[in-house]
């Protein structure tokens, strides 16, 4: 292939439309739902492929299988007979999702080889039973962001009624850090930007995410931005196709001539983000180019961070970062030509031991000349999943904001647990130490999103009960069990019989109408939780609220209004139908929500460069296949940085397809490696290495050649979670699982 996007998303659509049905897709898909897959957002009251500006048609490979996936038949009556639990386990998460739809609450005990069907009333029952045995100290609930707001807000409502704090989402394995690091800067832990302002840059930085994999309808609004003179400078370790050239498929012209994306390319070291961003704030200073009136203005700290920047020695940035001085001054100088600059990033950065200071390092950099606080200038994680940024709106955090505590228990008379929950990783450190009786799972993959993959099936292996509600099965139904394991089957979105709200990336609140259920047997979200909620708490007299009214959407949205900030126009919602953003948190002005009203600037040290310590000397000298020579700072030792990373094919932990067309792999049992380090290795293209380390151990991996820099390697995840070791960034509890030393064995 030579871009991304083009007639192969076009036939794959086609192909997938036939296999549903042409009519079937195209009426789910034009139905006024927000999407399913990433928080870009489109659909809602607008309808379906179309976005918050109105633009149509607005969809991709990541829509159609989402709803593809949603369209497909129910698992036939004797797959849980025809398959042992065990047996399950071999599945691949391609094989899992693709058997269909669950229809009916699934049941498995101690002593059960099988999954088996289940009454709603027993399993419902249960689970009361259960909750009623159990110390709210030894549970926790965990949210997954593809749920709604209202099942979001209902489910964490129940958890802290009942008694618990130990409540999180599925953004502590993704974008945590991004949300502290943010608040850390403005005092918001959201884009400061709506999709709008997009529409006025200049120049966007795209760090450490593949939009053309992860977000592809993004491309169309960044070959805009190009059209229109812009530059796009992308920083990621590995060259990928669809940010070198990509082709949308809703737009002729780039249909038959293709767009080029990137104006700079730069591929630092796995873990060289600071110090390439530092050398990037150092170069416009000496260049004379920040804006020093908006400094002195707008920020706090800047005396201290200008002498910061003076005291790093380019040496160090360059070794650290990869990256040569003259192209970090190259970038700087266009930088410094820019009126409006986005930054924009995603998982690239946050899945590091200094995830937050990552984000900070960007906020620097954008503050340094301004970039804060202005139509078409800012900051914007590119968020996963469709409604993980609604899912923390919702309270769904270990620690309630003050204002929505204080709310909760003046609406309610009642008073919430003041002690610290736990987040996802110590949730999960707590169930292999056997302090964890009951878990229950709204959506999601919570096996398959965690890194050390055998600790991960050890600690939920440990835990009385796992309750799961889900669409379809994956691989935590398989690994990821309690002793007793339920699985209640949910609706989709687009089925749903009461309209649900989702959030998007750009504080977007979308209104979802729901739709006719495609099985009998699958329950809303909502109603699923307000059944386990009567059947644990009942209607009690000392609370100001009954259980049959919580089934209610519209009622829930009433609460929401009144208790969560920013979201008081939801109280309108349901006669209006009006979607809005939420008001405080794009920032058109250099207002910020801090204690001084100004942003904050960080003084981050730069992070030694992970391998260093084992190095043993100066490092290798790797001849590369152009003739230039680059270090690969790992010396002769068999030592790689592995990031994990994503396929076209999938999304999160849910893959469609065993193949990468983008990166032209067919198979994901593979590594990425530079070709210098292949040959340094004495290694051979598909020679099967054994990828090991202090945590697991990936026997028979293909060697597989691609450019990224020497000393650097890939492989995909959730497999290589194995891998992965269980230390986190401090401040956001986000492991590290783009930052992996591994040793290659032949």
């Amino acid at each position: 292939m030579k871009a991304g996007g083009g007639w192969p998303a076009i036939w794959y659509t086609l192909r997938k439309a036939r296999g549903i049905g042409w009519g079937r897709m195209w009426k789910s898909l034009r139905s006024r739902n927000a999407c399913k897959t990433c928080a870009l957002g489109m659909g809602g009251q607008l309808g379906g492929m179309t976005n918050e500006r109105g633009r149509f048609p607005e969809v991709c490979k990541k829509s159609v299988q989402a709803m593809a996936a949603d369209l497909q038949g129910a698992i036939h009556g004797n797959f849980f007979r025809d398959f042992s639990l065990e047996q399950l386990q071999a599945f691949s998460s391609r094989e899992l999702e693709a058997s269909g739809r669950i229809t009916q609450p699934l049941f498995a005990g101690p002593l059960d080889s099988h999954y088996r069907a289940i009454s709603w009333e027993e399993a419902i029952e249960r689970i009361a039973k259960k909750l009623r045995k159990t110390d709210p100290h030894e549970a926790f609930f965990y949210f997954s962001g593809r749920s709604s707001n209202e099942a979001a807000f209902l489910l964490q409502l129940m958890a802290r009624l009942w008694g618990t704090n130990h409540i999180n989402n599925c953004s502590y394995y993704c974008h945590q850090a991004s949300g502290v690091g943010l608040a850390s800067v403005t005092g918001s832990g959201t884009a400061t930007i709506e999709l709008e302002d997009l529409e006025h840059a200049d120049l966007l930085f795209v760090i450490g995410a593949n939009p053309a994999s992860n977000h592809p309808r993004l491309m169309r609004t960044i070959i805009d931005l190009k059209r229109r003179g812009g530059k796009v400078i992308v920083i990621n370790p590995l060259k990928e196709l669809g940010l070198v050239r990509f082709r949308v498929p809703s737009d002729v012209r780039s249909m038959l001539f293709g767009s080029d994306i990137a104006d700079e390319y730069l591929q630092p070291h796995i873990g060289g983000d600071i110090a390439l961003l530092s050398g990037l704030a150092k170069a416009v200073l000496e260049a004379g180019t920040a804006d020093e009136q908006y400094l002195a203005n707008c920020t706090d700290g800047w005396s201290v961070f200008r002498v910061h920047l003076q005291s790093l020695d380019w040496a160090t940035i360059v070794h650290r970062s990869g990256v040569e001085r003259a192209a970090i001054e190259r970038i700087a100088r266009l930088y410094a030509a820019s009126k409006n600059s986005i930054f924009a990033w995603a998982m690239g950065l946050t899945h590091h031991e200094h995830g937050v200071a990552n984000i900070q390092a960007v906020a620097n950099l954008a503050l340094l000349r301004g970039m804060v606080g202005g139509r078409g200038r800012g900051l914007l994680p590119l968020r996963g999943h469709s409604n993980v940024q609604g899912i923390g709106s919702m309270g769904v955090t270990p620690t309630l904001r003050d204002a929505v505590f204080r709310k909760l228990q003046d609406e309610f008379k009642i008073t919430l647990p003041l002690w610290p929950g736990m987040d996802t990783l110590a949730c999960m450190h707590a169930a292999h130490e056997g302090k964890v009786r009951f878990a229950m799972c709204l959506g999601g993959n919570l096996f398959g999103s965690n890194p050390d993959a055998k600790f991960a099936a050890e600690a939920m292996s440990r835990i009385d009960q796992v309750v799961y509600l889900s669409t379809t099965l994956n691989t935590g139904h398989a690994w990821g069990r309690g002793r007793e394991t339920i699985i209640l089957p949910v609706k989709p979105r687009d089925e749903e019989s009461q309209a649900t709200t989702q959030e998007s990336m750009f504080n977007f609140v979308r209104l979802s109408d729901g739709g006719p259920a495609r099985h009998e047997g699958p329950r809303s979200e909502v109603e699923t939780i307000a059944a386990v909620g009567h059947a644990l708490l009942g209607d009690r007299p000392d609370l100001p609220m009954k259980w049959s009214d919580l089934a209610s959407h519209e009622h829930i949205r009433q609460l929401i209004a009144r208790i969560i900030p920013g979201y008081e126009k939801l109280g309108d919602i349901d006669r209006t139908k009006r979607e809005f953003t939420i008001a405080g948190r794009v920032l058109h002005q250099p207002k910020f929500a801090t204690d001084t009203g100004r942003a904050k600037l960080h003084v981050i040290a730069l992070p030694e460069l992970l391998g260093d310590a084992e190095a043993k000397g100066a490092g290798a000298r790797c001849q590369m296949s152009d003739g230039r020579t680059r270090n690969s700072e790992l010396g002769t030792r068999n030592f790689l940085r592995l990031m994990t990373l994503r396929s076209e094919g999938q999304f999160n932990t849910v893959v469609y397809e065993e193949q990468d067309i983008y990166r032209g792999q067919e198979r994901r049992d593979v590594i990425l490696m530079n070709a210098a380090d292949i040959r340094r290795l004495r290694l051979r293209e598909d020679q099967p290495v054994t990828v090991r380390n202090e945590v697991g151990s990936m026997p028979n991996i293909l060697v597989r050649e691609f450019d990224l820099p020497p000393g650097n390697a890939a492989m995909y995840y959730p497999e290589a979670n194995v891998l992965v070791p269980r230390e986190a960034d401090a401040l956001s509890r986000t492991p590290r699982f783009k930052s992996v030393l591994v040793e290659i064995e032949g």
